[in-house]
């Protein structure tokens, strides 16, 4: 049973105070963190249903959510809200900021690419960590950039901080570009192959104490 019934008064009134506060909405009132990656895909922090309305009005035609699915949260509550009132197409892709990216989420990412009706928005928290991976295999996947060059989207003009420990992701794509794009391997091939260990990745990276200090506790990322 769900916390917000939107239908209700009381119910929308509890969700954007939620929405708000424990969201830290109110750090996103003005900044977007927004930015085209291509003709027809924008990246975002996590918009609220004014924003979505915006982004409707510029074209946008797909969300895709990288926070998680049917999550019984308020920014999740109204973000479906908001989206069926506007007409937009909600998918809901999770993706993790500090792991590096499962197999199937890898091949998700790249099937959406492919198939969704663009424009396109895609959006996580602060649209730094999960945003910038998801802006990576965009880039990779969909227009063809080499990951030499798409691992640009993890950089700090779009707030991504990689002393911490959402530097696995970093760290992921460059011990691709370091130990296999050199020998002709393209990067989904890695991934489906025995070679790429995700757990023993996870174990190797070593994020600084003063970056984790940053993400975890001053910028509270999640």
């Amino acid at each position: 049973m769900t916390r917000y019934d939107l239908t209700t008064r009381t119910g929308r009134l509890k969700a954007g105070w939620d929405y708000v506060w424990k969201d830290h909405a109110f750090l996103r009132v003005w900044f977007m963190n927004a930015h085209w990656l291509g003709p027809d895909l924008v990246r975002t922090n996590q918009p609220s249903p004014r924003q979505l309305a915006h982004w409707q009005r510029q074209g946008i035609r797909t969300v895709i959510n990288l926070r998680g699915s049917e999550r019984d949260e308020a920014w999740f509550a109204l973000e479906k809200d908001a989206c069926e009132r506007l007409g937009l197409t909600l998918i809901s892709a999770p993706l993790d900021s500090r792991d590096p990216p499962q197999k199937d989420r890898v091949h998700r990412a790249r099937e959406l690419f492919k198939t969704i009706e663009y424009p396109a928005l895609i959006h996580c928290k602060s649209g730094a960590d999960r945003a910038g991976m998801m802006a990576v295999f965009y880039r990779h996947f969909h227009l063809g950039e080499p990951m030499s060059e798409a691992i640009g989207q993890l950089s700090k003009k779009y707030l991504h901080h990689r002393e911490g420990l959402t530097g696995v992701l970093d760290y992921t794509l460059e011990k691709y570009l370091r130990e296999v794009a050199p020998t002709g391997v393209s990067f989904i091939d890695w991934i489906d192959s025995d070679a790429y260990d995700p757990k023993a990745i996870r174990a190797e990276f070593k994020a600084g104490w003063w970056g984790t200090l940053l993400t975890e506790k001053l910028l509270r990322r999640e």
